[in-house]
């Protein structure tokens, strides 16, 4: 009789999942923190919107390396080594001069230089997450756990929103980091424990699982190929289109990472602790998404296959972030406002199971590289989104601002139409 399959891939996937909660803990702590730091450090918003754009900059130039590194050395050192810096950062941003001790310029320039560096620093953790979900489970069964993935970041904020508004209130904003820090050092040495870089290297893992992760793949390229994989990834026409989809949509994401908390406080004039539990609900109908769509759309890439499987969940998801987000804009009664505004959100992540599913099924054995493409784009957006947001809200109004996001969500349907999620990246 065969032996039924382990399933060391879901409890590898539960560090997994735990290292995506805390990535998003320790680079969404200033988002929340932003009315507090920007009263303390006497800084505008059009200054602030440089903070965040810093941190966007840093986290898009190092996608496609980080995606790269973790394709390289591995997910399991990879992202142990990362983890380590999330900790050392946070303390550096605690630590940034104030104006009782540093000229303006110094203040600006420090906080500038450290959120760079925490973006460098976070940008590898979803490339290489790719990587470990695209060994660690079978094809065609990418997307559920991508879902999750997504599903644990969002619950981060979710979690982190209303607890880092209490702590801000009670202990200031620079304690706060202070106490969140550590989380770093506990997803570095879990996974350091427990991951290994191939399900065979993994002692808890027995042959049926191992032969189900391994079924129906590609033979392995291990020579070196002319061009080079991550020339072919670069130059592939669905990864590009795919990103450039990717792109709009995270629009969207981006102003409610960056801007939604500050928007509920200083223009919906909710208190900062009604704020942090309006922040939470959204991110919590975001988890929401994640996994539904995640689950879709394993299921429809069954029964349609992998291009309309993978097509549908985005189509449907962005035409709806499009209708919600304008009337979360516009709507005047501020509780109905959030509302749209959290079901906005449940449609945007609807569509990220799909897209990183996508970029698993076309890098195939380069889908570290292929995430980082992917996410240099959806982090490019987060750049322009950070100064171009600030400026809608100054020259047309914070209505205007938020619902802008529609355009851009409409602009990712249309893309997603020409991305042929069944066409991987030829090696041979």
């Amino acid at each position: 009789m065969m032996a039924r399959p382990t399933n060391v891939r879901w409890r590898l996937f539960l560090v997994i999942a735990l290292a995506s909660f805390v990535s998003y803990v320790l680079r969404g702590n200033v988002s929340i923190a932003a009315p507090a730091m920007m009263q303390d450090l006497q800084l505008s918003e059009i200054q602030w919107s440089w903070v965040l754009a810093a941190f966007t900059t840093g986290y898009t130039i190092f996608q496609f390396p980080g995606g790269m590194f973790g394709d390289s050395i591995g997910p399991r050192k990879a992202l142990t080594m990362i983890a380590i810096f999330w900790t050392l950062l946070t303390v550096m941003t605690a630590i940034v001069p104030g104006t009782g001790v540093a000229s303006a310029a110094l203040v600006i320039g420090s906080l500038v230089t450290v959120r760079f560096l925490v973006g460098a620093a976070h940008a590898p953790v979803f490339p290489v997450i790719n990587t470990a979900i695209s060994r660690w489970f079978p094809a065609g069964s990418w997307a559920l756990p991508c879902g999750l993935g997504n599903t644990a970041l969002t619950l981060g904020i979710a979690a982190s929103a209303p607890v880092l508004a209490w702590l801000i209130v009670e202990f200031g904003w620079r304690l706060s980091f202070w106490i969140m820090a550590p989380l770093g050092i506990l997803v570095a040495t879990l996974w350091q424990w427990y991951a290994r870089d191939f399900p065979a290297e993994h002692p808890s893992a027995n042959a049926a699982e191992i032969a189900l992760i391994t079924a129906d793949r590609p033979v392995a390229v291990l020579t070196p190929v002319n061009p080079p994989g991550w020339v072919r990834v670069l130059k592939n026409r669905d990864i590009l289109l795919l990103t450039l989809s990717y792109a709009a949509s995270n629009f969207v994401f981006y102003s409610a990472f960056s801007w939604w908390y500050y928007y509920l406080v200083e223009v919906r004039e909710f208190s900062a602790s009604t704020a942090g539990y309006a922040t939470s609900s959204q991110w919590i109908a975001g988890a929401a998404g994640a996994a539904l769509g995640g689950w879709l759309c394993d299921r429809l890439c069954r029964k349609v296959g992998l291009r309309w499987g993978s097509r549908w969940p985005i189509i449907i998801g962005q035409i709806a972030v499009a209708t919600f987000v304008v009337i979360g804009a516009y709507y005047g009664n501020a509780v109905v406002a959030v509302a749209f505004l959290a079901l906005a959100f449940f449609a945007q992540q609807l569509t990220e199971g799909a897209y990183w599913n996508s970029s698993i099924a076309i890098g195939s054995q380069l889908a570290g590289a292929a995430g980082g493409v992917l996410n240099t784009g959806g982090n490019a957006m987060g750049i322009l989104n950070a100064l171009l947001v600030a400026w809608f809200a100054h020259a047309f109004g914070w209505p205007f601002a938020i619902a802008s996001g529609a355009v851009f969500a409409l602009l990712a349907a249309v893309l997603m139409l020409f991305v042929r999620s069944d066409a991987p990246v030829k090696l041979d």
